[in-house]
């Protein structure tokens, strides 16, 4: 017979013969959500309202939540300002996003509208048009030389309107490009 399948409320798990722990923290304490918070902040920087929605499907009570962040607000562990920037940045450089993909994914994210803006002014028009111009260019290389104009047009234009850049940029740098490549 198994462990704790006799009925005899044994404190081992079944599976494993390790002791149980309580899954669900049933309003949990302060410490134990500033753990839970810390080890996400651990994977990767979050926003407030992000660990507030992950303590909440762990069990863990508003009050205890708020608590918890609060204390890691006050040392700086979360600071949604500091996320927006770092995330801007990251995303802007290394996925190519532009600003309205950026401020989608800040609103997504819980981030406040006052530190999303602040954070998307880092990123100037010049910057958007560098970075649309790389990411046509690479694009460029790997469509089909068969494709006719139009299309080359359209399917470049789509993939900058996809990554949150403006349509008239699109629309410039794209021309820009295929007139370039043409030559």
């Amino acid at each position: 017979m198994a462990a704790g399948s006799d009925g005899s409320g044994s404190a081992a798990d079944a599976d494993s013969g390790r002791p149980r722990k309580d899954r669900t923290p049933q309003g949990g304490t302060v410490e134990q959500a500033k753990e839970a918070c810390l080890r996400l902040l651990a994977v990767r920087a979050r926003s407030r309202a992000e660990l507030v929605q992950r303590l909440a499907a762990k069990g863990y009570t508003p009050e205890i939540s708020d608590q918890a962040l609060d204390r890691l607000a006050e040392v700086g562990l979360i600071d949604d300002a500091a996320f927006a920037e770092q995330w801007v940045h990251s995303r802007h450089t290394f996925s190519g996003k532009g600003k309205h993909a950026l401020a989608q994914e800040l609103r997504r994210k819980g981030v406040a509208h006052s530190d999303a803006a602040a954070a998307l002014d880092a990123i100037t028009t010049d910057d958007e048009s560098v970075r649309a111009t790389e990411l046509v260019r690479r694009k460029l290389r790997t469509l089909p030389a068969t494709l006719d104009h139009d299309k080359r047009l359209r399917r470049l234009t789509a993939m900058l309107a996809r990554r949150g850049y403006p349509q008239s940029l699109a629309f410039t740098i794209v021309k820009a490009e295929l007139a370039a490549n043409d030559e």
